[in-house]
C-alpha cells in the first residue's frame, strides 16, 4: 500500500525521489521520508508527517546531496502516522524502506533485543533494519546478507536496502508486495509503481515473487527464489505520462468521471469489429477453456467486487451459466468446493490487490479449470499469473476512488458475457442485440454527465446529512452497492446499501424525516415491485431521490426530487445508472472539502491484507 521509490545515479537524485514520491502518494500519504548518500559514505535522512508536501517544504530548508538513495510514502499498519514511525528506519549503516506486513515482528523484535538491539518505533519495518545489520555481521556481501535475511521474514514485502557504508547499491527484495526496476543510462531505479519513473525512463524490469536484486549505474542483477541467476524480460511501457495532468479540472476524480464517454468510445472502437467481438489476447486454447466452461466464479476486492456482482446477473440472464461472485479476502480464507469445469475469473483496476492475488495463487491447488483475469494494468503480477488476461485500457487512474475503472470493467465483463453466448451457440443473437445497445452506450452517458449542474444542486441537500440509504433491485442493487461506498470513501458519510425487496426485513426502521433515500429505478421489469418500495419508505417520512427515466410514471411533489436519465435498454443501464451517483458523491465531497483525491485512511493500490 505504501509508496517506494530508489535510485542510484552519478548525479544527485533528492529531486528524482521527491518527484517519484508525488507520484506514489496514492499509495499512501501518512508520512514520507527519504535518505542519501554520497560517494563519500555521507548520509542525510529526513522524514515529516502527512503529505508529500511536507517533506518537499522540508527539503528545501536543507542541504541534502547524494547519489544514491531510497525514499517512501507510508500508509500505515504498524504505528501511529507520526515521524518516529515514518520510512525510512536506519540501524547504524542499514536503511530499509518496506511495503507490506511482517507478520513474525514480535518474535523478531524479542530476538534483537535479546541480542542489545534498541528500537525507537512501533513498526514491523525497524526489524528488517536490524535484523539485516545483525546478519551483516556474519559476513558475505549486502546482497548475500539479505538473502540469508528473507528466511526469516514471514508476512509479505517489498524492500529496498541501502548501506550507508557501500554507497553506489541498493538491494530489493520482493515477496507479495510489487516492486519494478526501471533501466536508466548510466542510473537505474526501482520503484513500487513504474508511473513515478516515466519522466525518467519508459524501460522495466518486473521482480516475480521471491526475486532479490542488485541494483548499481550499471548492472542489474536478479536472484530468484531458489537462488539461480535470471533475466527478467524488459519491457517497454507505452502509458501517457500526461495522466498527471488534471487540465480544466478540479479534481482526478472529476476529469476521470468525465473521461468515461471517450475511455469507453475507445474500447468499443478496439473491441468491436464489423459486428462482432474481438479479444486480441486471447489464443484458441483461450477459447476452448470458455466453451468448456460451465461454472463462474469471480473473485475481486471493492469497486471490483461490484461489477462483478452486476456480472453475475449478466451471466446467469444472457448466458444460462451458474455465477458465483465471492470477496477475495473471505475466498482465500474458507474451505471451498469447486464445481465442475469452472472458470476463475478474477478483477482488479491495479493488478496488485493483495487478497485477489492471494485468491488466484490459492485457485491453482484447488483444480480450477483455468483462470482469466481482467485488470487495467497489463504488467501487473495478476495478469502476469493469470493463464489468460483482458484488459480494461481504461488508462490512468489516479484518484483513490475508482470511476472510469468500474463502468471500464463492466464493460468488458458484458462483452466477455456476449462472446461466451456466441461461443456456446453460434445462432445466438446476444452478440448482435448487445453491441446495437453498446454502441449508444458513450452518447447515453454523455447525456448524464451534462446534467452535472443538477447533481451539484442536489449536493446541497445531501452535503449536511449524516446518513443516507441506497436502494436497488436485480443488477441495479450492485450499482446501489457502489453508490453508498463512493459518497462514504470521499466525503465520509455514513452511506449503505440494501436491496429493496429487503426493506420490510430490518432496514426500514432506518427510515425517518432525515434520512435522504437514494432509489435506483429503471424502467424494467422489476419496477411495480419497486414501486411498492418506494411507497413504504415515503410513508414512513423519508426524503427519496429518484433515478429513473421518463417513461417511469414518477412525477415530482413533496419530499420526493426525480432525476430523470435516458431510457436505456437493460443490459447497459447499471453502466449508466452508476454516472449519476459518482457526480453526486464528488459534488457532495466538494461542498464538504474533504480532500476527494486522497481520501482519509484509503490508498489507491491495496497490496496488504
Amino acid at each position: 500500500m505504501c509508496g517506494i521509490i530508489g535510485a542510484v545515479a552519478q548525479r544527485d537524485v533528492v529531486d528524482v525521489l521527491l518527484a517519484g514520491l508525488r507520484c506514489l502518494e496514492y499509495r499512501g500519504y501518512d508520512s514520507a521520508g527519504l535518505i542519501v548518500v554520497n560517494s563519500q559514505g555521507q548520509s542525510s535522512r529526513l522524514r515529516r508527517v502527512g503529505k508529500v508536501s511536507n517533506l518537499v517544504c522540508a527539503a528545501a530548508k536543507t542541504m541534502l546531496l547524494g547519489e544514491t538513495g531510497i525514499a517512501h510514502t507510508r500508509w500505515a499498519t504498524h504505528g501511529q502516522p507520526e515521524e518516529i514511525n515514518a520510512h525510512p528506519h536506519v540501524s547504524t549503516n542499514i536503511a530499509v524502506v518496506h511495503n507490506g506486513i511482517i507478520e513474525n515482528h514480535e518474535l523478531l523484535r524479542k530476538n534483537l533485543q535479546d541480542e542489545g538491539y534498541t528500537f525507537v518505533s512501533e513498526t514491523d519495518t525497524e526489524v528488517i533494519a536490524h535484523l539485516v545489520n545483525w546478519e551483516q555481521k556474519k559476513g558475505g556481501s549486502l546482497l548475500e546478507v539479505v538473502q540469508r535475511v528473507v528466511l526469516h521474514l514471514h508476512g509479505t514485502y517489498g524492500m529496498v536496502i541501502l548501506d550507508i557504508y557501500f554507497p553506489g547499491i541498493l538491494i530489493a527484495a520482493r515477496s507479495g508486495s510489487p516492486l519494478v526496476i526501471g533501466c536508466g543510462r548510466g542510473e537505474n531505479f526501482i520503484v513500487s509503481d513504474p508511473m513515478a519513473l516515466f519522466p525518467l525512463t519508459r524501460f522495466f524490469l518486473y521482480l516475480e515473487e521471491g526475486d532479490i536484486a542488485q541494483i548499481s549505474c550499471n548492472d542489474i542483477i536478479i536472484i530468484d527464489r531458489h537462488s539461480n541467476v535470471v533475466q527478467r524480460r524488459k519491457i517497454e511501457s507505452h502509458l501517457e505520462y500526461d495522466s498527471y495532468d488534471k487540465g480544466v479540472y478540479t479534481h482526478y476524480m472529476q476529469k476521470e468521471i468525465y473521461e468515461q464517454p471517450q475511455v469507453i468510445q475507445n474500447i468499443l472502437a478496439y473491441r468491436c469489429k464489423n459486428g462482432l467481438i474481438s479479444f486480441d489476447e486471447l489464443d484458441d486454447s483461450a477459447y476452448a477453456l470458455l466453451k468448456k466452461a460451465q461454472h463462474i466464479k469471480i473473485v475481486a476486492c471493492g469497486t471490483s467486487y461490484h461489477s462483478a456482482m452486476v456480472a453475475h446477473y449478466w451471466w446467469e440472464s444472457l448466458a444460462k451459466v451458474s455465477c458465483d461472485v465471492e470477496i477475495a479476502s473471505e475466498f482465500r480464507y474458507r474451505q471451498s468446493v469447486v464445481r465442475e469445469n469452472s472458470l476463475l475469473i478474477t478483477l482488479s483496476q491495479s493488478g496488485e490487490t493483495a487478497d485477489t492475488l492471494a485468491a488466484l495463487r490459492l485457485s491453482k491447488q484447488l483444480g480450477y479449470l483455468g483462470s482469466l483475469s481482467i485488470c487495467n494494468v497489463a504488467s501487473s503480477s495478476l495478469v502476469r499469473e493469470s493463464d489468460f488476461a483482458l484488459m480494461t485500457n481504461a488508462g490512468i487512474e489516479v484518484s483513490v476512488a475508482s470511476t472510469k475503472s468500474f463502468t471500464t470493467q463492466l464493460v468488458l465483463l458484458l462483452l466477455l458475457v456476449t462472446k461466451f453466448c456466441s461461443l456456446k451457440d453460434k445462432q445466438s443473437l446476444v452478440e448482435q442485440d448487445t453491441l446495437e445497445s453498446l454502441e449508444k452506450l458513450p452518447t447515453y452517458m454523455t447525456q448524464v454527465l451534462l446534467q452535472d449542474i443538477l447533481f451539484s444542486e442536489l449536493a446541497k441537500e445531501l452535503s449536511e446529512k449524516n446518513h443516507v440509504v441506497f436502494l436497488g433491485r436485480g443488477d441495479h442493487y450492485p450499482i446501489a452497492m457502489e453508490g453508498a461506498l463512493k459518497l462514504k470513501e470521499i466525503s465520509y458519510i455514513h452511506a449503505e446499501a440494501y436491496a429493496a425487496g429487503e426493506l420490510k426485513h430490518g432496514p426500514l426502521a432506518l427510515i425517518d424525516t432525515n434520512i435522504p433515500v437514494i432509489i435506483l429505478a429503471p424502467n424494467n421489469t422489476l419496477l411495480p415491485k419497486l414501486k411498492s418500495n418506494i411507497e413504504e419508505v415515503r410513508a414512513r417520512g423519508g426524503l427519496l431521490y429518484i433515478l429513473t427515466d421518463t417513461n417511469s410514471g414518477f412525477v415530482n411533489s413533496e419530499r420526493v426530487r426525480i432525476i430523470f436519465l435516458p431510457h436505456l435498454k437493460d443490459v447497459i443501464a447499471p453502466i449508466v445508472y452508476v454516472l449519476p451517483l459518482q457526480l453526486l458523491s464528488y459534488y457532495v465531497a466538494v461542498r464538504k472539502g474533504t480532500d476527494l483525491d486522497k481520501p482519509r485512511n484509503l490508498a489507491k493500490s491495496v497490496t496488504v491484507e
